[in-house]
């Protein structure tokens, strides 16, 4: 039987990917989404005992991920840059500008708004499973989806958002 600290070792290695995707998509900025998936693997390893018994782990994982990316948009520290300069990255798609206008539609939304939709429709959960995993009531959730659809669509245009 192999210990805890290789158990969660093996967790990690297994969903930092989509750990970090879920991250991104939270937060567009790569160091931001490093230190939350960061933040959330540290806040699993102390209770990985009890976690790692649990149906669905990950699940669990992206739950307070979630929950940690609004808890830090509260946080004023959270609209601090260190910096103006943005290095450049490369685009391995033809997509890149719906791309970016989706990260500015997202970027434009409350936290909780934002959430909700990157959980219903990027990481394709049902409104049941986002209720729960940010504990609201399933009608919150269909509220905010179609508030926020609203004003995505006002950046983006009805046609890109039926193409998400």
């Amino acid at each position: 039987m192999s210990s805890p600290e290789v158990d969660f070792e093996a967790f990690a290695r297994a969903n930092t990917h989509q750990l970090y995707r879920t991250a991104w998509l939270l937060t567009a900025d790569s160091f931001h989404a490093d230190d939350l998936v960061q933040e959330t693997l540290g806040k699993l390893f102390p209770v990985w005992g009890r976690v790692r018994r649990m149906e669905k782990p990950a699940a669990y994982a992206q739950t307070v991920l979630t929950r940690t990316f609004i808890s830090q948009r509260r946080r004023r520290s959270w609209h601090e840059r260190p910096t103006d300069v943005v290095p450049e990255q490369a685009v391995s798609d033809d997509d890149h500008e719906l791309r970016l206008l989706v990260m500015q539609a997202l970027e434009g939304l409350p936290a909780l708004d934002r959430a909700v939709l990157v959980l219903r429709f990027f990481e394709d959960r049902s409104v049941e499973q986002v209720a729960g995993d940010l504990g609201k009531s399933a009608g919150a959730i269909k509220n905010r989806t179609a508030r926020a659809l609203v004003r995505v669509r006002a950046v983006l245009g009805d046609e890109a958002v039926i193409a998400l």
